[in-house]
């Protein structure tokens, strides 16, 4: 006999917290995700206002959410607010994924992983003994600095448009490999071999002010952001001959299996996953 109360397995419920959030695809992801690993997972987005993203977590922790992702421009501030953080998010300073664990808040950050395996996995790319440029000094900058540097590029360049941001990062960083920060303005002399655009400029459909000749001879140039079309910057580096030029899709994906694998305890599969956005964005 059936019960006719039975409304099937509870989900468990997780969000993503930013803002802008309208454009987000991380609640079509993690559905797939749910879908392909048969869990009974709730994902939605949630957009926060500046100076809220306390209170937003605290409601939905109390409304009996599991877990967060955090996107642009809360990942410093969710450094601060979790209790207790993995080795890469103490190390980055800013948190992309907050896991409830009893009473406290546990804080990590899978935008390095997610970029790292997108550029090597599914792109190719080798980062060893590269010139690297990375554009942008704020939370997802931070995030991927070290994992870039556990790569043994021969050089890293962070360039901001507050050239102070970008030294205090690169000191911040200095002991994990020769990487150093400047304003864009310095930029005119050096050729890179991976350029990658950490800022959210392409959020508005707008460029760092990026001068000509920064790319050497079969250059990658990489946005973390993504669209229907090409970005801004990526238009831009196919102006200047760039070999190859990505979007962030794949990185979305990958940080998101390595918070799905935090939160649940187990891996998806990412290559369907992103095959499936490529074919739904276009």
């Amino acid at each position: 006999m059936v019960d006719i109360f039975d409304f099937g397995p509870t989900l468990d419920e997780y969000a993503v917290m930013g803002n802008p959030i309208a454009h987000s695809k991380s609640p079509r992801i993690h559905g797939l995700f749910a879908e392909q690993t048969g869990q009974a997972v709730h994902y939605s987005a949630i957009q926060v206002d500046p100076g809220g993203l306390e209170q937003a977590v605290g409601n939905f922790i109390a409304s009996g959410g599991r877990g967060l992702n955090i996107t642009v421009p809360f990942k410093q501030d969710a450094w601060e607010l979790v209790d207790t953080r993995s080795a890469r998010a103490e190390r980055a300073g800013a948190v992309n994924t907050i896991k409830m664990e009893s009473v406290t808040l546990y804080g990590d950050n899978t935008d390095g992983v997610g970029l790292i395996t997108d550029l090597q996995r599914n792109h190719g790319v080798v980062l060893q003994d590269t010139r690297i440029l990375l554009m942008g000094a704020g939370g997802s900058a931070r995030g991927v600095l070290a994992p870039l540097l556990e790569q043994q590029p021969a050089q890293l360049v962070i360039a901001n448009r507050t050239e102070g941001r970008a030294r205090d990062l690169a000191e911040a960083f200095a002991d994990l490999g020769n990487v150093h920060g400047c304003g864009y303005d310095a930029l005119g002399e050096i050729q890179f071999d991976v350029l990658l655009n950490a800022t959210a400029a392409s959020l508005q459909g707008e460029l760092p002010p990026l001068p000509d000749g920064l790319l050497a001879a079969n250059s990658v140039c990489y946005d973390l952001m993504y669209g229907a079309e090409p970005t801004s910057f990526m238009q831009w580096a196919e102006q200047q001959g760039a070999g190859s030029v990505f979007d962030g899709l794949g990185m979305l994906v990958e940080q998101a299996a390595e918070s799905f694998f935090l939160w649940r305890g187990i891996r998806p599969d990412t290559a369907p996953v992103i095959k499936t956005l490529r074919q739904e964005l276009h």
